[in-house]
């Protein structure tokens, strides 16, 4: 990791880029992206593409190859504001109640961010023999006014979104934790991998679109409309999944998989197999350990909306171990980090540029 991407890392990632509002979050990524690609492209609800053409020949139909994350993460909608001022919220994806309670939250009106707090009632008033889990109806940020009309004036209004304010730092020189790292380290990684094909003068023999998606965490939205816009021939997706040896995982349920075990490579119904197994080969030609996931139906990224949209896309999904998902202290390892970004990179090394991955021909 050179300082300039190591800069980049923490101003992406303590970003905030809720669901349905990344812009400035995709503005740092392409910014940071630019020097490395021949063109970008932004579709109307803000994915943003990075094309490196390659050298296929203008007479062509280019093969095109899809390296691709998620740029948004969870966040809080304003639902109704009480008369003296206290604020009440709705999901925007996959929010926790439980965590919420103590958290400093930012509201992002047009005016800028507001700093609020998710208050909760002291241990000494409430019975605690009658304490169950908050739902999202109990939650309540307090932005120190003392009626609704003071709100108001802030600029917080209903649909104002909310986001927890915690930053990126380093745990034990071995982790890397904060909030959103599902998904703007894949978002991260993908970019790293643009910029090590032009540092160190890689010719592709294919178009690469280096694809960072919105809306992923309310329904793989933003894939779902690039992957028919593009059509790649090939996709490679990454994305978080579970590390399963912190206490309250099941094994026998979860999987096995560990944060500093090294990429989790997917099986499953969306993940093409003859793609999956040329990754796996490429993990062992370069001696990049590697783990292995099984899912029952979808994957739950991005890979299912390249596999499924329009006719259909060859794709697989190259996972990052990632502990206590949809908190504000996600923790990956430093090292599967820099894993994932060689795998990625390794395998578009392999591709000729016209492989067929149907399984009959």
């Amino acid at each position: 990791m050179t300082e300039s991407s190591k800069n980049f890392l923490y101003t992406y990632l303590n970003n905030a880029s809720p669901t349905g509002f990344e812009s400035s979050g995709q503005q740092i990524w392409l910014d940071y992206l630019k020097p490395y690609i021949d063109e970008y492209i932004v579709d109307t609800y803000g994915t943003v593409v990075g094309v490196i053409n390659g050298t296929t020949p203008a007479d062509q139909t280019p093969y095109k190859v899809v390296i691709e994350a998620h740029s948004d993460e969870i966040s809080w909608f304003v639902n109704f504001i009480s008369d003296d001022g206290y604020i009440y919220v709705r999901r925007n994806g996959g929010s926790d109640a439980l965590i919420a309670p103590s958290m400093r939250v930012n509201l992002h009106t047009a005016n800028g961010q507001v700093q609020g707090v998710f208050g909760w009632p002291a241990i000494h008033v409430r019975d605690l023999a009658k304490d169950v889990a908050p739902k999202v109806t109990d939650l309540f940020i307090d932005v120190g006014a003392l009626t609704k009309d003071e709100v108001l004036e802030m600029g917080i209004h209903v649909g104002t979104v909310c986001t927890f304010a915690e930053g990126l730092f380093e745990l034990n020189n071995r982790y890397y934790v904060g909030r959103a790292l599902d998904n703007r380290m894949g978002g991260f990684m993908i970019a790293e991998v643009a910029r090590q094909l032009k540092e160190n003068g890689v010719q592709l023999p294919f178009t690469l679109y280096i694809v960072n998606a919105v809306q992923e965490e309310i329904g793989l939205r933003g894939a779902e409309m690039i992957a028919r816009r593009l059509k790649p021939d090939l996709a490679i997706i990454t994305d978080v999944t579970h590390d399963t040896q912190s206490p309250k995982y099941d094994k026998k349920e979860q999987g096995d998989l560990k944060a500093g075990g090294g990429p989790v490579i997917c099986y499953g119904p969306a993940v093409q197999n003859k793609v999956r197994d040329f990754i796996i080969q490429v993990a062992q030609d370069k001696e990049i350990t590697f783990q292995r996931q099984a899912v029952s139906r979808s994957t739950g990224t991005d890979t299912d909306s390249f596999a499924y949209a329009a006719e259909g896309s060859a794709s697989a999904l190259i996972s990052l171990p990632l502990k206590y998902m949809h908190t504000t202290v996600e923790t990956v390892h430093m090292d599967d980090v820099q894993a994932v970004i060689k795998l990625i990179y390794e395998t578009l090394l392999a591709v000729k540029g016209n492989e067929d991955f149907r399984y009959l021909k």
